[in-house]
């Protein structure tokens, strides 16, 4: 396993560099790295480290999410909340709602087995997403209006909320829970109790480390064990019908340190974009492992169709969202473009609906269905959305200079009612 290891970091290094050579997002490079070493190309890689993905995978997604909470201020998420949360539900129903029509009749599915479907495919990567906005961050891209950090904190709720969906749906189907109303409330109150958890425990572990101020490095790794604690927590609690979503806490760790220590917030951010090096490595190469372009193909044309039938459903959330806000026609198009990709979430739970049904005794026709619509859908839109949201980017999101940005805070903080905000 070492040695596979070893070869995915070093060609997925080179892959990064030439990729980026080309003006091609790297993660192209490493997408591509993982199918050719996975097993259904060359088959290089040790089946142990293949047996870890879902782990591996699980770790990255983590470290995503907690940069995102380090790098959303309560002002920032003041001025672009309303709108965010707009973002963060309407377009993955819309999606969803869409997908679940157009399942029967493309796909063969029933329309619980549809839906089931929406819920693997409504998601956007945040692994493509995040570490784009954070960039555009950095670098004051779409600063006066807060652009990128609407994207970040949009598109990762977006993501907690179709696993949450997900999850209840998937039970649901199995015969796990059949109460439909318990599901329905069970979202937001999973959602809560997320929110919840973090922010006790971001609080508590802040405090704990201006009593023993250890070192940044080890900050970072309590906040990552107690994050993946949290996350594993969620099956737990859901075997006893308890509502919870372990990674939206990690998002709301990072908040409120950010919130109550904010020079403590920012060396461990600096923290976690090294440690992203590393885990953006191996999040895409085995992510690419895991596309079997056999299953793919055999989507077909079927399969491609009802991605992009969902994809103009989510374009139409986004539109929708975006009525009477304050970008212009080319950043509402940027917005439009960034919830396009997918790759993580699909990779993480695309075999999960497959797995339940053979542990059930279920037919698990259906199943195979969503897991090769599932990787059509990482085959299609996540090269292509990467790449569009960098291009994108660097021509439509203005550069905005220090003054303009300053008096625009200033504005929102004097008078927050009477600025015309997202």
């Amino acid at each position: 396993m070492a040695v596979s290891l070893a070869e995915i970091i070093v060609l997925g290094l080179i892959a990064d560099w030439a990729f980026r050579r080309l003006r091609i997002p790297g993660l192209i490079g490493m997408l591509l790295v993982g199918v050719l070493l996975g097993p259904y190309v060359l088959g290089y890689l040790d089946p142990d480290l293949l047996a870890i993905g879902p782990d591996l995978r699980l770790i990255a997604l983590i470290v995503i999410l907690l940069r995102v909470g380090f790098e959303l201020s309560r002002q920032t998420l003041h001025r672009v909340g309303g709108r965010a949360l707009l973002l963060a539900f309407i377009p993955a129903t819309c999606e969803g709602l869409v997908i679940t029509l157009a399942g029967p009749p493309l796909l063969g599915l029933t329309y619980l087995q549809s839906a089931l479907l929406a819920t693997v495919l409504a998601a956007v990567s945040p692994a493509v997403v995040v570490p784009a906005m954070i960039r555009f961050i950095k670098e004051r891209r779409g600063a006066e209006k807060d652009i990128p950090s609407m994207v970040m904190a949009a598109t990762s709720v977006d993501d907690i909320y179709v696993v949450v969906v997900h999850s209840a749906i998937l039970g649901l189907y199995v015969g796990h829970r059949s109460n439909l109303a318990w599901q329905a409330v069970g979202v937001p109150l999973a959602l809560i109790l997320g929110v919840a958890a973090g922010l006790v425990i971001g609080t508590c572990l802040y405090k704990l480390f201006d009593r023993f101020d250890p070192r940044a490095t080890k900050r970072v790794l309590v906040i990552l064990a107690f994050s993946i604690l949290l996350v594993r927590l969620q099956p737990v609690l859901a075997a006893h019908h308890i509502p919870f979503a372990g990674l939206v806490s990690a998002m709301a760790i990072g908040f409120v340190i950010l919130e109550k220590r904010e020079h403590m917030a920012h060396e461990i951010s600096a923290k976690l974009a090294r440690i992203w090096v590393l885990a953006e490595i191996l999040l895409f190469s085995m992510v690419g492992a895991q596309v079997n372009l056999g299953v793919a193909w055999s989507a077909g044309l079927a399969g491609a169709a009802v991605i992009a039938l969902g994809l103009v459903g989510r374009g139409a959330g986004v539109v929708a969202c975006l009525t009477g806000s304050r970008l212009d026609m080319k950043e509402r198009l940027f917005v439009l473009v960034s919830y396009s990709p997918k790759a993580t979430v699909q990779a993480a739970i695309g075999a999960a609906p497959l797995m339940a049904m053979k542990a059930a005794g279920m037919d698990t026709a259906p199943g195979e269905i969503i897991l090769a619509v599932a990787v059509l859908s990482i085959v299609l839109t996540a090269p292509a959305g990467a790449w569009a949201i960098r291009a994108l980017g660097n021509r439509v999101l203005r550069v905005a200079p220090e003054h303009v940005r300053d008096a625009y805070e200033a504005a929102v903080e004097s008078n927050p009612e009477e600025v015309n905000g997202l």
